[in-house]
């Protein structure tokens, strides 16, 4: 796999691993076709693994990476840390307040963002949507960071990340196929919704690639920025999501340390 992708360029690496998350969450919304529902117990469980793999993706693949990275370029390292990592925090606070979404699960006036009068099955693709944008971006930074030639930076960190990004894409697709079949859309229709979501992950991942690429001196602070709008989004959606049913707290627990335990032996295997 490593040999195979050293052969493109890193834009090309970040297009064909942001395809394949985008292909994982595609995977999720197809469950459609074999069931109108899914048991809430196993969708939480589902939700909360997702959480695990993307805080420890955060830290193993984009964090510590970018500490390291700062400290080699003569940067303060903690200074660009919270600096990056802060950042991405607030631009998906201001991405969450203004672009129109509804969590899956929810009524239509616990909408979010600015109002509008969409439908709510756009609003609930915008939502997991909002989800991919630094997913993508991720995967786009950790494949063009690999060409600035660091040593922490690696091509089998970057394909780790795209890895895990892509398992816990599953269940994304699905959280937005399923609601939108439950309230009566057909399968094809649904499916299509639920994909749709992972398609701004290939473009984030490219311009993610190209920003980098352009711009290596700022490298440690996009990958701390990756991590921060990751940590927002886990945060403030995935675990409360997953643990809006408080009597499978226990369970969604255990899921996400799973999901953690996951990732982490994916980047420390590969990377």
């Amino acid at each position: 796999m490593t040999d195979f992708l050293l052969q493109f360029s890193p834009v090309t690496q970040a297009l064909m691993a942001t395809l394949f998350t985008w292909g994982l969450t595609a995977a999720g919304a197809a469950l459609v076709f074999v069931t109108k529902s899914i048991n809430r117990k196993l969708m939480d469980s589902m939700l909360g693994f997702a959480a695990g793999v993307m805080i420890a993706a955060s830290f193993w693949s984009l964090l510590a990476p970018g500490i390291e990275m700062a400290e080699q370029l003569g940067f303060i390292p903690w200074l660009t840390a919270v600096i990056g990592f802060m950042g991405g925090g607030i631009f998906m606070r201001l991405t969450d307040t203004f672009l129109p979404h509804l969590h899956p699960g929810l009524s239509d006036d616990k909408s979010e963002g600015v109002k509008t009068s969409w439908q709510r099955s756009t609003l609930l693709v915008l939502a997991i949507t909002l989800h991919n944008i630094p997913e993508g971006l991720a995967v786009g930074v950790a494949f063009g960071a690999v060409a600035a030639d660091l040593p922490s930076a690696t091509i089998g960190g970057a394909i780790a990340l795209a890895i895990g990004i892509g398992i816990q894409n599953f269940p994304e697709g699905t959280a937005v196929s399923m609601p939108l079949r439950r309230e009566g859309m057909t399968r094809w229709k649904s499916f299509l919704m639920g994909q749709a979501s992972g398609m701004v992950e290939p473009v984030a991942g490219v311009l993610g690639a190209l920003f980098v690429l352009r711009l290596q001196s700022i490298l440690p602070y996009a990958l701390c920025f990756a991590a921060g709008a990751m940590i927002f989004v886990v945060v403030e959606e995935l675990i409360p999501e997953s643990q809006r049913s408080y009597e499978n707290i226990d369970l969604v627990t255990m899921a996400t340390m799973i999901g953690f335990s996951v990732m982490m032996i994916l980047d420390v295997a590969l990377g």
